[in-house]
C-alpha cells in the first residue's frame, strides 16, 4: 500500500518528469545524428537544421566506403578484440592472486597498483610513445595494443572484490578434489564470475572502441587508423561535410548500442553482487 501511494505522490511524478527530460536530452542528439546521416549534403546545407530527410538516402554510408572507412572498422575491431582478450586473461590471473593467494606485501602491492588510477592517462602518453619508438613499434598494430593488453588497475580492482565474495568452501572443495590453481580459476572462479566478466568486457570494449588520443599519437596514415581518428579526419578531408561525419559516427556507435542492449542486465547484476569490502 505504501509503495502504491508513493508511486502516485507528486514527488514521484516530479522524479519521473525529471527522468523523462534527462532521457530526452540524452537520446535526442543521437536521433538527430542518425537523421543527419541519412540526409543529403545538399538538403543539409539548404534546409533548416531540424528538417526531416526528403527522401532518406544511404549515399553518406556509401561515401564512407569510398573514403576507406571499412579498413578503420576492421583495425578497430581487431584492436579491441585483442585488448579485451588480454585484459580478461591477465586481469583474472592478477585478481585471483590478490584475492586468494598469500604472499609477502600482497595488500601493499595491490593498493600501490590501484593508486595508479589517480594518474591521468595523458601523463603517460609521452613516456609510452618514447618506449614504442625506441622499440621500433611506432605506427604498428602492436603499438596500439601493448599499453592496454596486460590488464588494468580498474579491472583488477573490480575482479578482486568480486572474487573475494565467492564462498571459500567452493575453492576448498576443488582443492580436495585435486584441482590446481589453474583448474580452480577455470572451473570455479570463472563460472561464478560470469556477470562481472561480462561487465568488464563491456567496459573494456567501450573504452577501447572510443580510444582516440593514443591511436592518434602512435599511428600515422591509414594503415593502422582506427574509427575515432578516421572520423576526425573526415572533418578536414571533406571540408566539414557533416552528413558524412554523422554517418561515420552512427557506424561507430551502433555496435556499442547492440552490446548494451544484449548484455546490459549483467551490469546491474554484477553491481548488486560485488559489494566492496
Amino acid at each position: 500500500m505504501n509503495r502504491v501511494r508513493a508511486s502516485g505522490s507528486p514527488s514521484a511524478g516530479l522524479i519521473y518528469a525529471g527522468l523523462t527530460v534527462g532521457a530526452l536530452v540524452t537520446l535526442v542528439p543521437f536521433l538527430l545524428g542518425l537523421l543527419t546521416s541519412v540526409t543529403s549534403a545538399h538538403q543539409f546545407a539548404t534546409d533548416l537544421p531540424l528538417s526531416l530527410p526528403k527522401p532518406p538516402t544511404l549515399a553518406n554510408y556509401a561515401g564512407l566506403a569510398d573514403a576507406g572507412f571499412g579498413r578503420a572498422i576492421i583495425v578497430t575491431a581487431l584492436m579491441t578484440a585483442v585488448i579485451v582478450l588480454g585484459q580478461l586473461t591477465f586481469s583474472v590471473l592478477a585478481a585471483y592472486a590478490f584475492a586468494w593467494l598469500r604472499f609477502p606485501g600482497r595488500d601493499a602491492l595491490f593498493w600501490v597498483y590501484v593508486a595508479t588510477l589517480m594518474v591521468p592517462a595523458t601523463v603517460t602518453v609521452v613516456p609510452l610513445y618514447l618506449m614504442m619508438a625506441q622499440l621500433g613499434l611506432r605506427n604498428t598494430f602492436w603499438a596500439l595494443v601493448l599499453p592496454f593488453v596486460f590488464g588494468s588497475p580498474y579491472a583488477i580492482f573490480l575482479l578482486r572484490e568480486y572474487f573475494r565474495g565467492i564462498p571459500d568452501d567452493l575453492i576448498k572443495a576443488a582443492r580436495l578434489d585435486g584441482a590446481n590453481t589453474l583448474d580452480v580459476i577455470v572451473h570455479v572462479i570463472l563460472p561464478a564470475s560470469r556477470p562481472i566478466l561480462v561487465t568488464l568486457t563491456l567496459i573494456t570494449v567501450v573504452s577501447q572502441w572510443n580510444n582516440f588520443m593514443w591511436p592518434l599519437v602512435i599511428t600515422s596514415g591509414r594503415t593502422w587508423q582506427v574509427l575515432t581518428v578516421a572520423t576526425a579526419g573526415l572533418q578536414s578531408q571533406y571540408n566539414a561535410q557533416w552528413t558524412l561525419v554523422m554517418a561515420a559516427t552512427t557506424v561507430a556507435i551502433l555496435p556499442l548500442i547492440v552490446l548494451f542492449v544484449a548484455f546490459g542486465r549483467h551490469i546491474v547484476g554484477s553491481i548488486v553482487v560485488t559489494g566492496l569490502k
